[in-house]
């Protein structure tokens, strides 16, 4: 792996409290990600299933994690499944886990190779009453792929059909919200690769530049700081192409007189930085940008504010709501005439800040986490206000990832800079 050994303290300490959520007589099943096709002989780079990693650290394909915390033999209560491996696999693959490396990295006493899995299994649920199997209930998963849990889960049932079923995932998302502190100095790291990056890109800026330049530039420093790659497809937008939310077509020129909204972050050992900055391609900000800026600016630094222990995703979304609406007021983008005729469901302020605020952040860039609970510490989330204003050309949106704490949010990209004065001083040096 490219990044560090992580201390298998973490991925042991995950699994005593995913064991503590379980039922009596229980056993949870976890599969890694497929190496997915693409076609002919081709395939996508592998990217391991989060819950997997976060529960042993083994980021491999064609892995399994078996748990039952019950079972009469301790062996048999933490079973790790890997692909065996031969010496025709490591000329062609490369290397793969051993035995003893699999219980380095996971803290797993029982590794097995994967032929063993069935066998063990049809002994196991003799004396298991209950099953964990997994699946992808995040809230906005929309994938029509079926995964190794999906088809694990249909094979599973067929031939037990007399077991009691139980949902991975509802535990999942209450463990994955509130990080370790482990996970967030991993958090921490992916975020100071990323300010590394964007320093590059602030010297590398100017006229002429292509978007898909720029994202050159991101990905070599990332590279070279042990991160995996980007933490999800990069947006470098500039001009009227800020205000694509999701674009990441990358391919345009950077023009003079333009803004350029950069939403990118380095993965590193799978845990995701999500930063957004926007700068101005020539180097200085026109009065009206600068003014647009400070407004989102001051939004990020009042919404970051209530992000407090006891609030929730709805009510804070709805706080930033009023705030975001009396900078569009100030800007001369709204009137207090349309805020008081708004519909409930369609604030006024919606027209040029149509997203949300925040989303929880982890292994998964929109990490695990339910609307409706409250926010604890220990959760990270982005915040990430902006102002659209097509008919001018501006798109302007300013992104930090913050750590909840009892005594305020602690602020993971503090040292990156954002302040206008700091972002003209450092391009123009």
């Amino acid at each position: 792996m490219r990044y560090f050994p992580i201390n298998n303290e973490l991925f042991s300490k995950n699994r005593k409290k995913l064991a503590a959520q379980l039922k009596p007589r229980s056993m949870a099943i976890f599969h890694s990600n497929d190496i997915m096709p693409t076609s002919a002989d081709g395939t996508m780079p592998f990217r391991q299933a989060t819950d997997i990693f976060y529960l042993s650290g083994i980021d491999q394909e064609e892995s399994i994690l078996l748990l039952f915390p019950e079972h009469p033999d301790p062996k048999y209560r933490e079973v790790l499944f890997l692909r065996e491996t031969s010496e025709l696999i490591a000329i062609w693959e490369g290397h793969k886990y051993t035995k003893e490396e699999a219980t380095q990295t996971s803290g797993i006493k029982t590794v097995l190779w994967l032929q063993e899995f069935e066998p063990l299994l049809n002994s196991l649920m003799t004396e298991a009453e209950r099953v964990y199997l997994n699946s992808n209930e995040h809230l906005r998963n929309s994938s029509l792929t079926q995964t190794r849990e999906m088809r694990f889960t249909k094979w599973c049932q067929e031939r037990y059909p007399l077991h009691k079923w139980e949902r991975a995932a509802p535990l999942m998302h209450q463990l994955r919200a509130v990080k370790e502190e482990a996970e967030i100095e991993l958090l921490q790291t992916a975020c100071d690769i990323t300010e590394k990056g964007f320093r590059r890109v602030l010297k590398f800026v100017k006229p002429g530049v292509m978007e898909y330049e720029v994202e050159a530039e991101y990905i070599h420093e990332f590279l070279r700081n042990r991160s995996n790659g980007f933490g999800y497809t990069p947006i470098i937008a500039s001009g009227a192409n800020a205000n694509v939310l999701h674009y990441i077509e990358n391919s345009q020129e950077c023009r003079a007189g333009e803004l350029l909204l950069m939403d990118v972050g380095a993965s590193y050992a799978n845990y995701n930085a999500d930063m957004t900055r926007t700068i101005p391609v020539s180097g200085r900000f026109t009065d009206r940008q600068r003014q647009v800026y400070n407004a989102v600016l001051h939004v990020k630094r009042e919404a970051m504010k209530l992000l407090r222990p006891g609030n929730s995703i709805p009510e804070y979304h709805k706080q930033v709501g009023e705030i975001m609406t009396e900078q569009l007021l100030k800007l001369g983008l709204l009137s207090r005439e349309e805020v008081q005729n708004q519909a409930e469901d369609k604030p006024a302020y919606k027209k040029y800040f149509m997203h949300g605020t925040s989303h929880h952040l982890g292994l998964d860039v929109h990490d695990y986490g339910r609307v409706w609970r409250k926010f604890e510490p220990g959760m990270v989330f982005t915040v990430e206000p902006g102002i659209y204003i097509p008919a001018e050309g501006i798109g302007i949106r300013l992104e930090n990832d913050v750590v909840i704490r009892e005594e305020g949010v602690f602020d993971l990209m503090r040292n990156i800079p954002i302040e206008a004065d700091e972002i003209e001083e450092l391009m123009n040096a």
